[in-house]
C-alpha cells in the first residue's frame, strides 16, 4: 500500500476484501460499501482493486480532491464508487461555499454520488448551512459523533437540524467513537423526529484504532437492539438500495451496496 504522507496513524495489520466478504456471508448480508480509509489519502487504487474482486456485491466511497475532473469521477463510478468521503476529524472545515466545492457538488449530484461527512462538535456549526444547500445526497457518518446523551454539546443543535433535511442520511455506526451512550441517544432522536427512512447502518469494520474486543456480530446486534423488526428491514435492506440508486432500486441487477439482507434479496432484486 502507498500510505498518505500526512496521516494520523499507520495500520500494523491486514484487513482484506476476502475477509470482509466472508463476514458478509457469515452474517447473511448480500453486499456492502467499502470506505476509503484516511491513511490512504486520495490514492483510491487499493479501494478500486477491492471493488473489482466482487463487483456485484461491493460498492465504494472514495476520497478525492475538490478539483477532480469529471472524467475521473466517471471512472470512479464505472469502478463501483457510489460516494465521496470528507473526513474532517482533526482537520479544518473546507470552504464549501467556494466555487470549486460548488462545482464538485453539482458534479457529484449529476452522477448520484453522495457526500459522506465525518465531523464532530463545533464543526457542524460551520458545515450545516452549506450541507443544507448541498445539491446532492449527504450521509452523516457515525451519527455525527455526538458528545453527550442530552445532545446539547457544541454543534449538536446544528447537527440535529441538519438531520431533518430530506437529502441528508445518517449512518448508525461506531457507537464506541462517540461519548458513552451518546450514539444510541442520537439514533433514537433521529427515529423519533425523522423516522427510519434515511437511516443507514455500517459495521465500521475493521474498527481502526478501536479493534480490541470487537466483533462484527456485536456491531450488528447493537443496531438490532435499537430498532423494531420493521425498522431493521428498512435500514438494512431498503434504505441502502434507495440511496445508491437514487430511489430506483429496480435499476440494480444484483443487491449491492449498503447492508442488504438475504431475507429480502429476492424482493429487492425486483
Amino acid at each position: 500500500m502507498r500510505f498518505a504522507p500526512t496521516r494520523r496513524y499507520t495500520p500494523d495489520y491486514d484487513a482484506t476484501p476476502d475477509t470482509y466478504l466472508s463476514l458478509l456471508d457469515t452474517h447473511g448480508l448480500d453486499g456492502g460499501v467499502l470506505v476509503q480509509p484516511s491513511f490512504l489519502g486520495t490514492d483510491n487504487s487499493y479501494l478500486l482493486e477491492a471493488l473489482g474482486k466482487a463487483p456485484h456485491r461491493l460498492w465504494g466511497v472514495a476520497v478525492i480532491d475538490p478539483g477532480t475532473s469529471r472524467d475521473e469521477l466517471d471512472r470512479l463510478v464505472r469502478a463501483g464508487v457510489c460516494g465521496i468521503r470528507l473526513n474532517l476529524v482533526g482537520r479544518p472545515v473546507p470552504p464549501l461555499h467556494e466555487a470549486v466545492w460548488q462545482r464538485l457538488g453539482r458534479a457529484l449530484a449529476a452522477r448520484n454520488l453522495h457526500l459522506e461527512v465525518q465531523a464532530r462538535a463545533e464543526q457542524w456549526n460551520e458545515l450545516s448551512p452549506w450541507l443544507l444547500r448541498w445539491p446532492g445526497q449527504v450521509v452523516v457518518d457515525h451519527l455525527g459523533l455526538p458528545l453527550d446523551t442530552t445532545l446539547s454539546s457544541p454543534g449538536a443543535k446544528a447537527l440535529v437540524s441538519l438531520l431533518t433535511a430530506d437529502h441528508v442520511w445518517v449512518k448508525a455506526s461506531a457507537p464506541y467513537r462517540s461519548a458513552r451512550a451518546a450514539a444510541s441517544a442520537m439514533l433514537h432522536h433521529v427515529l423519533d423526529t425523522a423516522g427510519p427512512a434515511r437511516t443507514l447502518w455500517g459495521s465500521d469494520w475493521p474498527w481502526t484504532q478501536h479493534e480490541e474486543g470487537r466483533t462484527y456480530a456485536d456491531t450488528l446486534s447493537w443496531l438490532m437492539r435499537q430498532l423494531s423488526a420493521t425498522e431493521i428491514t428498512q435500514v438494512l435492506c431498503a434504505n441502502p438500495l434507495r440511496l445508491l440508486t437514487g430511489g430506483r432500486a429496480g435499476d440494480l441487477a444484483a443487491p449491492v451496496g449498503g447492508s442488504v439482507s438475504r431475507r429480502s434479496s429476492r424482493k429487492l432484486r425486483g
